[in-house]
């Protein structure tokens, strides 16, 4: 069976290896380059960089749809997609006789959308999972193959939980295509559900709860952060952990900061630990080496988020 595989970012480069260990991809669709950093110089996509190590024929049109018969003159079986970026037209769909196959990063039909792991964090969610479903027009509507839970554990960040779910992707499609390759579907429709919005960098509202404080931080760690500033200082927060306080002080208050006991700031409910923070322009560093020689204080307040 011939297949093509359309990814573009990190999240999607261990699918491709082990589809590509597993069946040989024949093809690899994925982003046209893109300015990045400072100098904007064109830089080729994760995936890309992986497919040519590997030896495999790169497409990068700017809107496949546009390109229907480069993707037609593929003579592929079947496409596997994964986080590539664009929408996919029926004509691109039906180019595809033995289907075109999505790997989403959550347990459909929750977290349809753009940011289906951050998303699962940031509402505090103990597990999320990958799904591999039949691609159709409806965005991550179409019937169900396969789906395995993962856990989400309090130690984890955004980049940790991607890693994990990642690697599950890469396991979860190969059972998929060898099931796809022997004809054994038995696709399941999927109940109703709701689609979530990319995330952005946010600022921290101490009013909410520890829990929902730590969550927002991990969840958006290590991009786009979650942040507050204190006395003209905004910080970055690479994580955060849930600490038991009955003290009882402002939401936003710094109950502790000292290179001892670390910066631990009061919560509408419960109090949080900022274990690693970066200021701005500065170097990611544990909140204990940031309060070395650092003149915030226990009592101070951080900003209240501008709404």
């Amino acid at each position: 069976m011939k297949i093509v595989f359309a990814g573009t970012p990190d999240f999607a480069v261990e699918p491709l290896l082990k589809l590509h260990e597993a069946f040989k991809v024949a093809a690899v669709v994925t982003q046209p380059d893109r300015p990045q950093g400072r100098k904007g110089l064109f830089t080729p996509s994760p995936v890309k960089t992986e497919a040519e190590r590997l030896g495999i024929p790169v497409l990068q049109p700017e809107k496949i749809r546009n390109e229907i018969e480069a993707v037609k003159n593929l003579n592929a079986d079947c496409m596997v997609t994964c986080a590539y970026g664009q929408i996919l037209t029926q004509e691109v769909l039906d180019a595809f006789p033995r289907g075109v196959w999505n790997i989403h990063a959550s347990l459909l039909p929750a977290y349809r959308g753009a940011a289906p792991i951050p998303r699962a964090m940031i509402d505090g969610c103990r597990e999320t999972g990958v799904t591999i479903m039949k691609t159709e027009l409806g965005l991550d509507t179409g019937d169900i193959l396969l789906a395995e839970k993962c856990p989400i554990y309090d130690s984890d960040t955004l980049g940790t939980l991607e890693d994990r779910l990642s690697r599950l992707s890469g396991e979860l499609i190969v059972r998929a295509v060898d099931m796809i390759a022997r004809g054994d579907l038995p696709l399941q429709k999927q109940g109703e559900g709701f689609t979530c919005k990319k995330v952005q960098r946010t600022e921290v509202d101490f009013s909410r709860s520890a829990r929902e404080v730590s969550c927002l931080i991990r969840g958006l760690s290590p991009s786009p952060f979650a942040y507050a500033t204190i006395g003209g200082l905004t910080l970055n927060f690479w994580f955060a952990e849930e600490v038991d306080s009955a003290e009882d002080a402002p939401a936003g208050t710094v109950l502790s900061a000292s290179p001892k006991e670390g910066l631990i700031v009061k919560c509408g409910e419960g109090a949080v630990n900022l274990v690693e923070l970066q200021p701005a322009g500065g170097r990611r560093m544990s909140a204990r080496d940031f309060l070395n020689g650092r003149k915030i204080q226990a009592g101070q307040c951080f900003d209240k988020p501008v709404l």
